[in-house]
């Protein structure tokens, strides 16, 4: 992938510095802050068929109003919960220092060693839930609401770069840098501010490069999945390259990084998110379409 990106329309600055900070160090729990979440989740919503709609429509709460965008940061807001502290370690993978490589079974667990526990294991399990969602409420086994948003929520945080980063740093996360005057957690304060004010035109520019744009002729072969629990090695894969290759790239602790680091980052930052609304949707599509099948191989 280029650093220009092509020729986006996404110039507005305060949106571009705010999303290309997330790139580098957005903690954990933040994820691409809120509104990051709330972008994949609206671009997979516009994207999905009819009867996937309608899935989608009818697990949400009544609540969201068939808003599947504002209920996105909902495993955010609860992995410290008591209940869902096993979550904690689904939102991101560590990988070998400056490896830059991801292996499923090397690097697919927490902290204690127990397998499956990242986020691209997360992307697995609740696919393969949603797939329960016809046997309605006689299937115990399963919250299907929870499911679709911890799911929507994961295939945010798998598209983030830095949430497949190196496990000393943990993803970017010790490494402290300034922006001018202020210290790395800018964008947690000014987050609402800046970026909310332009959330709409922002999905505008996202979906108008999607349909005949700089990425009309990519869609296809974002969403090429034969194995739909597999596919996420790729999406992991890719997140992993591009921190080293531009997150962790020319960034040494304790310095202040200019506006160049930012703007070169954001057209990544932008194609990241489309392409996790996209593959969103793709997943949507075929799982309650009934294109799944459980007896796939196991993804390495």
């Amino acid at each position: 992938m280029g650093c220009n990106g092509g020729s986006l329309k996404l110039s507005m600055r305060a949106i571009a510095l705010l999303v290309c900070f997330s790139l580098i160090l957005a903690p954990r729990a933040q994820a691409w802050s809120k509104e990051g979440h709330i972008m994949t989740c609206r671009i997979a919503q516009a994207l999905l068929k009819p009867h996937a709609a309608e899935v989608v429509h009818n697990l949400l709460p009544d609540y969201a109003d068939g808003d599947l965008s504002s209920l996105c940061t909902w495993p955010d807001q609860i992995r410290h919960w008591y209940k869902y502290q096993w979550t904690s370690s689904l939102h991101f993978i560590d990988t070998p220092d400056k490896a830059c490589t991801f292996d499923y079974s090397r690097d697919c667990h927490d902290s204690h060693g127990r397998k499956d526990m990242c986020v691209a294991g997360a992307i697995r399990n609740f696919t393969s839930q949603l797939s329960h969602y016809k046997e309605g409420s006689s299937d115990r086994r399963h919250n299907m609401t929870e499911a679709l948003l911890f799911l929507s929520h994961f295939m945010g945080d798998l598209h983030q770069p830095l949430h497949v980063g190196f496990t000393s740093d943990e993803g970017g996360n010790t490494i402290q840098l300034r922006w001018f005057k202020h210290k790395s957690n800018l964008h947690h304060t000014a987050a609402a501010e800046l970026f909310g004010k332009d959330m709409d035109l922002f999905q505008e520019d996202i979906q108008n490069n999607l349909t005949h744009g700089v990425w009309s002729d990519d869609m296809s072969s974002w969403e090429d999945c034969n194995d739909l629990l597999s596919c996420p090695n790729k999406y992991a894969v890719e997140s992993i390259s591009l921190a080293c290759k531009w997150g962790y790239k020319g960034v040494s602790p304790g310095e202040t990084l200019s506006d160049k680091y930012f703007s070169s980052r954001m057209p990544i930052v932008a194609k990241r998110i489309a392409q996790g609304g996209v593959r969103l949707a793709m997943i949507l599509n075929r799982v309650f379409d009934g294109d799944f099948h459980e007896d796939i191989a196991t993804p390495t």
